[in-house]
């Protein structure tokens, strides 16, 4: 094959693969209409972090559309880097005190029913950011007294005593992600043990906590 049938070939292959069309379920809707933008300006005017942003997740478009969002607690850098989140890692900012009141607020302007939880790692802090946790849950219950809540909750570092107030404050379903398998556990989720997560939810499901497991 001399050089211009190698060209010629590779310019054939090229129009082939152009007209290969991606599929429907590939391609993510521009995040547009009212509903998108009222949420958007209640994120930035209440300088709120959502999982949906930080983790660049592709359906925020279409979750925001539908006014729904779920809140990020505790600032937007995480202490971990494991290897599936798109979150920023790196030295986290200090504790914002007045966070849990601004959450509150946009639920209760929202008309949230049911509100989704959650945080970046924050294994800098002595109590894991459990105490910030527990505001947030207190905050909602009393702007919003009909809303119930998930809280996607990290492992704490296994201190258990974090845990507790978690389990304390009672929020209607806690969740804890153990994203893969034991054996791709260093890999995957590069500071968390696999033990330590089936530890959590026992310690949550002995406590009688409604639970949503996440194997993904």
């Amino acid at each position: 094959m001399n050089f211009y049938e190698f060209c010629s070939r590779m310019n054939d292959n090229t129009k082939e693969t152009e007209r290969l069309k991606k599929p429907s379920w590939l391609r993510v809707k521009l995040p547009i209409g009212e509903n998108y933008r009222k949420v958007r300006n209640l994120v930035d005017q209440h300088k709120l972090h959502t999982i949906c942003e930080s983790g660049s997740c592709p359906n925020m478009g279409e979750c925001w559309g539908e006014g729904t969002a779920t809140f990020m607690i505790l600032g937007n850098i995480c202490t971990r880097s494991c290897g599936f989140c798109a979150v920023q890692t790196g030295r986290p900012e200090a504790v914002d005190e007045f966070e849990p009141g601004r959450v509150a607020n946009s639920v209760k302007i929202m008309g949230v029913k049911h509100a989704v939880i959650t945080s970046v790692d924050r294994d800098d802090l002595k109590d894991g950011g459990s105490s910030i946790w527990v505001q947030t849950v207190k905050a909602i219950r009393v702007q919003s007294p009909q809303t119930t809540m998930e809280t996607l909750i990290p492992d704490f570092a296994g201190k258990w005593e974090n845990l507790q107030r978690i389990i304390e404050v009672a929020p209607e379903i806690v969740s804890h992600n153990l994203e893969t398998v034991r054996r791709l556990t260093k890999e995957v989720r590069i500071q968390a043990k696999y033990d330590r997560s089936l530890e959590l939810l026992f310690r949550l499901k002995k406590e009688g906590c409604g639970l949503n497991l996440a194997l993904c």
